[in-house]
């Protein structure tokens, strides 16, 4: 059986969950990347605010807790949801494709 995709309230709660879960994932792997390598914190927190590339690379690292999200609602039969969050991490691939390849 072939399921229809539709546009509903919780692919859009799923995608804005997929948005603003990397912002907030950044810090702590700018924290984990200090840590691991005895580096200042402060020095790649102003390495990430100030290049570009730097700001696509900590980017990609921090889309991946979104499969946490992933695998919860998924487990929870929420598929819209799980949808959205697949949404929200695709639409930082236009800007992490531009920085790594174009520029």
């Amino acid at each position: 059986m072939k399921r229809k995709f539709t546009w509903n309230s919780r692919v859009t709660v799923g995608m804005i969950i997929g948005i603003i879960s990397p912002f907030l994932f950044v810090p702590l792997i700018v924290g984990l990347i200090a840590w691991s390598q005895n580096y200042p914190y402060s020095v790649l927190w102003n390495n990430f605010t100030g290049s570009i590339v730097a700001q696509s690379k900590f980017i990609s690292l921090s889309i991946i807790p979104n499969l946490i999200w992933f695998y919860l609602f998924l487990n929870k039969e929420r598929y819209d949801l799980a949808r959205g969050v697949i949404v929200g991490s695709a639409l930082f691939l236009p800007f992490i494709l531009y920085v790594n390849l174009i520029r």
